[in-house]
């Protein structure tokens, strides 16, 4: 990729470079159109304003809401979207065709700042096996579509489908006669994620070298992602001259996906350098809707996506984690905070080191002297190459193996009956054992038995404490199988790990319980040992 093409001009009077001469890029969100297009991905009218809500409070300057003619269940999301949303542009698509446009300009009456996005395929893929026109019927429909959609509203987009595979010289022909016909915005998309950077940053040169009107309209791009490069070939396009990307929350879309919205916006903001750019999202909002979506449409994301995967900011390798603590950008090019998460996860595994170990301990309370840090570190690495992931509590049972030997059984389970059924408030009686004493609580209330389970040890343990995450599966195969019950609770701050084993899940949880609150207790005991002072630190 070469960067011969000079850039839009940087002067003030320029209507994308402010005085510092940094260009602002339009994102264009379309995760309500095109990324409900994913498999699975639909949304009724309610998830849909969700969303949309969140897309406005996001920072997005245009907002695509829908295909209006494609279902009424569509029509009715761009209307409401349009009635209620403030803020973005609200768009709705359109074929170059009377009643796809018009259908889209009733759809959008009620919105503050309205956009009709027209599209007509290009490619000669598409010309001979889909439309079976020529060029010059190509050209002819897409002013004329233009030129409908521009009677109605001011604002008018038009897409040239496919136009990443579509011949330069026509490509350059259709875009000169749409801009002609009043369309404002250009975009270029590659429909089926085909072309690389290099490609892409040449189709752009190239539009804006051979278009003689292209200054009077924004050029923008749309990426699909199907060899992995949509956020790249984007990129590209900014810097040859693309003022607005069109991209979607956690790149989902049509096969494999559009361009990230998170991923393509840290990457202006974190290479500010090189793009000399700016974009009006606010980043803090983008794991939040990121989880949002997930949520909404049940499409989770891996957990090493960039930017907004739950491994985005954490560290297990022992080097990392050692360059981490004594200075975040040894390996983090970006905060944690600046995309919605609360801080950097020093994840604790068998690739991690002593430093870190050291760093939880003292996080946990604990000031170990060297040797035990040594012997709590050999024993952390036996464990961890049995477990995935190690919890809080993991690390203070180590510690209290150290300091005083095995956690203490300090509450254990005697008997316990449950009753439950439709239209019946749930009880369990629970009797528990402390020391050579028995103590009983019949509880009725919460959502069911399970529930009920939770209330009744917190009442007679006084541990009060916030699940986080709750999980049963099957241990072991057949209709008798053991179930195996898995919590992670919070209490003043800190996070412990539960498990317990039966062929009753109720139990399962009644023992997972108390293997939490007996961790809980026993580390408050030994913590008031060897509480860390300041001086310590």
């Amino acid at each position: 990729m070469t960067n011969s093409s000079p850039l839009p001009p940087k002067t003030p009077d320029h209507p994308n470079v402010d005085a510092s001469g940094t260009r602002q890029i339009r994102i264009f969100d379309t995760t309500l159109r095109d990324g409900e297009q994913s498999p699975g991905g639909s949304m009724n009218l309610s998830e849909k304003l969700k969303v949309a809500q969140a897309l406005a409070d996001l920072g997005v300057d245009v907002m695509e809401a829908g295909f209006p003619i494609a279902s009424p269940g569509d029509f009715e999301a761009v209307r409401e979207i349009s009635a209620t949303i403030r803020g973005p542009i609200i768009c709705g698509l359109a074929r170059c065709n009377d009643g796809d446009i018009d259908r889209a300009w009733e759809a959008l009456q009620k919105a503050q700042n309205a956009r009709i996005h027209v599209f007509l395929a290009t490619s000669a893929i598409h010309r001979e096996f889909k439309l079976r026109m020529t060029q010059d019927e190509i050209i002819a429909r897409a002013v004329r579509g233009v030129e409908r959609a521009v009677a109605l509203c001011d604002d008018v987009e038009f897409s040239a489908e496919d136009a990443a595979r579509t011949e330069i010289d026509f490509l350059c022909r259709v875009v000169e006669a749409a801009i002609r016909a009043g369309a404002t915005t250009i975009n270029v998309p590659d429909t089926v994620g085909y072309t690389t950077p290099g490609e892409m940053y040449a189709r752009f040169e190239a539009l804006r070298n051979r278009v003689p009107n292209i200054d009077k309209a924004i050029l923008s791009c749309h990426c699909h992602d199907d060899l992995g490069m949509a956020v790249a070939n984007s990129l590209a396009a900014v810097q040859a001259g693309a003022n607005q990307i069109e991209c979607t929350i956690n790149g989902i879309g049509e096969r494999a996906g559009n361009c990230s919205l998170e991923e393509v916006v840290m990457a202006l903001r974190t290479r500010h350098d090189l793009f000399n750019t700016k974009t009006n999202i606010v980043t803090e909002r983008l794991v939040p809707i990121s989880r949002l979506l997930c949520k909404i449409t049940g499409l989770d994301i891996q957990r090493n996506k960039a930017v907004v995967g739950r491994n985005a900011f954490a560290h297990e390798s022992g080097i990392h984690q050692d360059g981490m603590l004594k200075d975040r950008s040894t390996y983090e090019i970006m905060r944690p905070e600046d995309v919605g998460f609360s801080k950097t996860d020093l994840v604790l595994g068998k690739h991690s080191g002593r430093a870190a170990l050291a760093d939880r301990a003292r996080e946990l309370g604990y000031q170990l002297t060297g040797e035990q840090l040594q012997t709590v570190f050999d024993q952390f690495k036996i464990l961890a190459d049995k477990k995935k992931e190690i919890y809080d509590g993991d690390i203070v049972a180590l510690i209290q193996q150290q300091i005083s030997g095995p956690s203490q059984r300090v509450w254990s389970l005697a008997s316990f009956e449950v009753a439950s059924g439709t239209d019946r408030i749930p009880s369990v009686q629970l009797t528990l054992q402390h020391g050579d004493e028995q103590f009983t609580e019949r509880v009725e209330q919460g959502d069911g038995p399970i529930d009920a389970a939770f209330w009744a040890v917190e009442k007679i343990t006084g541990v009060k404490v916030v699940c986080k995450d709750f999980r049963v599966r099957s241990a072991t195969i057949g209709r008798d199988a053991l179930g195996e019950v898995t919590i992670e609770v919070e209490h003043e701050g800190q996070s412990y790990r539960g498990m317990g084993t039966s062929t009753d899940s109720v139990e399962s949880t009644i023992l997972d319980m108390l293997n939490a609150v007996n961790r809980i207790i026993t580390e408050k005991s030994i913590r008031s040992q060897t509480r860390v002072t300041p001086q310590d630190m």
